[in-house]
């Protein structure tokens, strides 16, 4: 875990954290996958088995965004760490970001922008079931280039099984009840999404404030990078589709789908599977700063559409 950067309460002498640091430390840890737990058991609820089938309705636009998912954007994450110069945990934490799937913020910028909401809940869905084994062998590259420590977690069966646990089982207890009790869930269906983007908010100002040192001291770095990496993102997931003849309510989709990830997930999978809080702080960033570019390309995007369909109104 990375040195905590917090006031403690110490005697003289004394640089061991205080009993109090402590206890907020772990409750920091214990609160977050209850918190995750929320977000993604939201999503189960928006979820059927008919999503991930539909990836045969769209599999040029769901392959593509998934190779600029996967590949792409750890590849760019990877060259803007080295860009910026930097290193160690942050550095592990936002190769932990670039390799964690689209939020379910993306459906709602989505939905404004134009795009195709469908393809986004599917390319969620699938992101979601494949960030269990990439997720851990993205960390485990990255501990080998950033950290020299010998804390390298490989490719150890328990890290899978904690991100197994973090991310389908809430989904498929959401979906669960989506079948079992489908009037129920689709009147739950908003109130769930206001709470857990109140508790995306819980979780990156609570990671900030854990760290709180740690990213004063490279706000610069990780808010130049997170920007880049949203914006570039965001560019890459609209770009390359429509290159290869996707429908642009597809190509918005999947844009929407690459350029928003899911922060509440990385901070937690730093913070209760590898147990370093210094790693959420990217993440936190991340979740704050990609509000940004993500609002400006959804105007730019729902004003483009306006435009383009005012002649046919007319």
């Amino acid at each position: 875990m990375g040195t905590p950067h917090l006031t403690t309460f110490v005697t003289p002498g004394d640089t061991r954290p205080s009993e109090g640091w402590r206890m907020g430390s772990m409750l920091f840890a214990v609160a977050l996958p209850l918190a995750l737990g929320i977000v993604m058991f939201g999503l189960g609820l928006t979820l059927t088995t008919g999503d991930f089938a539909r990836v045969a309705r769209f599999p040029q636009a769901a392959l593509i965004a998934l190779v600029c998912q996967l590949v792409v954007l750890p590849a760019l994450c990877f060259g803007l760490v080295r860009l910026f110069g930097l290193d160690g945990a942050l550095a592990v934490g936002m190769m932990l970001l670039a390799a964690s799937p689209g939020g379910t913020s993306a459906n709602l910028f989505s939905h404004i922008a134009g795009g195709n909401v469908a393809l986004n809940i599917t390319l969620t869905a699938v992101n979601s079931v494949l960030a269990v084994f990439t997720l851990p062998i993205v960390v485990g590259l990255s501990y080998s280039v950033f950290l020299d420590d010998g804390a390298g977690i490989g490719l150890q069966p328990a890290k899978f099984l904690q991100v197994f646990a973090l991310v389908l089982v809430p989904v498929v207890a959401g979906m669960t009840v989506r079948r079992l009790f489908a009037d129920w869930a689709l009147r739950m269906h908003t109130a769930v999404k206001v709470a857990a983007a109140v508790v995306l908010v819980l979780v990156v100002v609570a990671a900030l404030v854990s760290e709180f040192g740690a990213f004063t001291d490279h706000v610069g770095q990780l808010g130049a990078i997170a920007l880049l990496l949203c914006v570039c993102s965001l560019l890459i997931g609209y770009a390359v589709p429509r290159a290869f003849g996707v429908e642009r309510a597809d190509a918005i989709a999947a844009g929407m789908e690459i350029g928003v990830h899911n922060a509440a997930l990385a901070i937690t999978v730093a913070v209760s599977v590898l147990g370093n809080e210094t790693m959420a702080v990217p993440g936190a960033v991340y979740g704050f700063l990609m509000n940004i570019p993500a609002a400006v390309a959804t105007f730019l995007f729902a004003r483009s559409r306006r435009t383009e369909s005012a002649p046919v109104s007319a």
